[in-house]
């Protein structure tokens, strides 16, 4: 390996197809490594010797005739990729990627990669904004496929809206800005906590919050993505890790507490997105409690340590840590307070009761505050606005501050 970044650019049979030459040429004169992959329908289009000739490598078409006999090519491809693109992206290729579908090379291979993937989409306009594309579009971006595009325009069928593929310029700035993002971390230790915690009553109950962890798998996600060697400390949630993460799994406050006292002094940068239960009971029974034949049952509860307090004030000077703070009521306010009374460089809160932000939902709205100020951030998905907070990270700890705009 050269060292050079790697795209598999997949190319589906929609007219547009053509302008992915123009893509593949600008992409190796940036100095990427591109190779391509076909469907059948585009070949009838555009030769793939045309390809082959301008990226210098073999196009894969036949799932069956690996090019390296010494390769599965779907898997190889999968795992050279820094970044997947599929250009032009019609509705077929984004409903089978959406559905896990996988019939030919360029949906066999895409199935198989972890890399980020880039969608250039093009069709005629009634095939975009038909329903069923539309919720394969949200599905897809759920799981952190980017969009570039589409255009609005004359359309190759003589039809005029939505569905015209971004130019090969524009697409190719897209594809070189996430090529160059994932070096930004790279040599960073990065510590994600994410998810609640659990607190006793009895063997069978316990005490715990709505946090799903969606935010900080997210962070954990992106992180990787950006190069940085990840650490998630989750609490009990329903998701998969990301491949790559170190994963280490708590259930109780303290146990929480134990384990970022062990790990944070070795970080760089630590986000602090886990929900820890703030009280818990002060006794656990050792049976089940039975019910008191209608008699109320009273729980004496106790304050359970507070994690990030804790970790700020045995932090180290060159670290960066951040937190984040869940509120109803005066958002700014009290996470202002926290932020200084955590020793935290820099908070993210949320309105929770706000549609859309909060608990277990795919989406997020943020204020990102700093001693320097702060700045609002609209509705976006929990994926797209981990990027957004960690640029704010880096951006701050580059600076030695915070670089937010005050209000």
């Amino acid at each position: 390996m050269d060292g050079r970044k790697c795209v598999v650019l997949g190319v589906t049979g929609g007219i547009a197809c053509y302008k992915s030459c123009e893509l593949v040429s600008r992409l190796v004169k940036a100095g990427v490594d591109v190779y391509v992959i076909m469907t059948e329908h585009a070949t009838k289009l555009v030769q793939p010797l045309t390809f082959q000739t301008l990226s210098k490598h073999p196009v894969a078409v036949d799932t069956f005739q690996p090019v390296n006999a010494f390769e599965v090519e779907h898997i190889a491809l999968a795992q050279r990729a820094d970044l997947f693109l599929i250009a032009p992206a019609t509705a077929n290729i984004l409903a089978k990627m959406a559905h896990g579908i996988a019939d030919d090379m360029l949906s066999t291979t895409v199935l198989a990669t972890k890399a980020p993937i880039l969608v250039a989409p093009a069709m005629n306009t009634g095939m975009w904004e038909n329903p069923a594309t539309q919720e394969n579009i949200r599905a897809l971006q759920k799981r952190g496929v980017q969009l570039c595009g589409p255009e609005g325009g004359r359309l190759a069928c003589g039809d005029s809206g939505m569905g015209r593929m971004s130019e090969p310029a524009d697409i190719a700035e897209a594809a070189l800005a996430l090529l160059n993002q994932q070096e930004t971390m790279r040599g960073l230790k990065v510590l994600v906590t994410a998810g609640p915690t659990r607190e006793p009553i009895d063997p069978v109950r316990y005490i715990t919050n709505r946090s799903s962890g969606k935010m900080g798998y997210a962070l954990a996600e992106a992180a990787l993505q950006m190069g940085a060697e990840v650490t998630l400390v989750s609490g009990p949630v329903s998701l998969t890790p990301p491949a790559g993460a170190r994963v280490l799994p708590v259930e109780t406050t303290e146990d929480l507490l134990s384990v970022m006292q062990a790990e944070a002094p070795a970080q760089d940068i630590i986000i602090q997105a886990a929900a820890p239960a703030d009280y818990r009971p002060r006794e656990v029974a050792d049976q089940k409690i039975k019910k008191q034949a209608g008699e109320p049952f009273t729980l004496v509860m106790a304050e359970t340590p507070d994690v990030a307090k804790a970790v700020g004030r045995t932090r180290r000077a060159d670290q960066f840590i951040a937190g984040f703070a869940a509120e109803t009521e005066k958002l700014t306010e009290h996470a202002a307070e926290k932020l200084e009374r955590k020793n935290l460089d820099m908070i993210i809160a949320n309105d929770v009761t706000r549609p859309g932000a909060g608990f277990d939902v795919d989406t997020n709205i943020i204020t990102v505050i700093t001693k320097e100020g702060s700045k609002d951030y609209p509705m976006m998905t929990k994926k797209e606005l981990a990027r957004v907070i960690l640029e704010e990270i880096l951006n701050a700890r580059n600076a030695g501050g915070a670089p937010c705009t005050p209000r």
